[in-house]
């Protein structure tokens, strides 16, 4: 009991001490003051994988559609507004694409990196509803672990990004991931028209390829900032290679079990992950799912609640 006594004082202390050097800056924006809030939203996310399936296991589906459709371009916009003011700032203020130090003063190029980070933040908490949909309409297959992996961990971690390191290196992979997720969920939004659009999209394979090249790129940049030395913090660095590396491995197996294996295997096999295509964490799901997945029309006898 010692022991856990000690090591609960010692975490304390260390978180203490850690906000000695946080950014101040973004000390008192919405949901940055206290890590609690993160926490207390993330945990709220694993009691509803676990209430939810229970919840709806007597019910009718949701369809959902037209909520749907509203979601997948409402974060189309938002991902693109993140993608927008990442590039443009960045440009602005000079940023090296091969080694960047966080610039903690009020520059208003900094400022609006920093807003533009914490934006990405938050639409990572709001993507718990890929989740809530997929639950609501009992996709319960849809919910891997691959999808409730990504999601628990990048809301937790992209707060403590925007705590201690919200500019600098961090753009990079944020200009990026958000500009992938633009094309993920514009075919979302589109899939979700149903069987008369979805036969038009083609391209759901490669959204996974990209996703693929992404993490391998992410691994290759922080490498050679810290071969080169970037004052960029080295955790960091170190951080998000070891993060891209346990999705490169999942999203192998995914890739394996949705494209590579026999046709017939694939049908009882392969498992999406968000919204009939992975993300970022996700990758393209099979075709029937994807169909199913993205506004589909019910079969008859369900209830129309949307």
């Amino acid at each position: 009991m010692d022991t856990v006594t000690h090591f609960m004082n010692d975490s304390l202390e260390f978180y203490k001490w850690s906000l000695t050097i946080a950014d101040k800056r973004v000390e008192h924006w919405p949901m940055m003051s206290s890590p609690l809030p993160t926490l207390g939203f993330s945990c709220l996310y694993l009691l509803f994988l676990w209430v939810g399936p229970r919840y709806m296991q007597s019910r009718e589906p949701f369809p959902l559609r037209t909520t749907l459709i509203i979601y997948n371009f409402s974060m189309v916009l938002l991902n693109f507004y993140i993608c927008k003011e990442l590039i443009i700032a960045s440009r602005a203020a000079g940023y090296s694409y091969l080694c960047q130090p966080v610039n903690y003063s009020n520059d208003v190029n900094e400022v609006r990196i920093a807003s533009a980070l914490w934006w990405y933040y938050i639409s990572k908490g709001v993507e718990f509803l890929d989740t809530v949909f997929f639950i609501l309409r009992k996709k319960f297959n849809q919910v891997s672990f691959l999808h409730v992996y990504h999601h628990c961990t990048m809301f937790i971690l992209w707060w403590i990004g925007i705590k201690w390191v919200p500019g600098g290196q961090s753009f990079f992979g944020a200009s990026i991931n958000s500009g992938i997720h633009v094309l993920m969920y514009l075919y979302y939004g589109l899939a979700a028209f149903g069987p008369k659009i979805q036969k038009y999209l083609w391209w759901k394979k490669y959204l996974t390829i990209i996703q693929m090249i992404q993490f391998h790129v992410t691994i290759g940049h922080a490498a050679h900032s810290l071969y080169m030395d970037c004052p960029f913090p080295a955790w960091m660095q170190w951080a998000l290679i070891g993060y891209a590396v346990t999705f490169i491995i999942l999203f192998a197996n995914f890739y394996y079990q949705t494209y590579r294996r026999m046709p017939g295997q694939k049908a009882s096999k392969a498992n999406g992950v968000a919204n009939g295509v992975s993300r970022e964490t996700n990758g393209s799901t099979k075709s029937e799912a994807a169909t199913q997945e993205n506004g589909t029309k019910p079969k008859k006898g369900r209830a129309k609640r949307d």
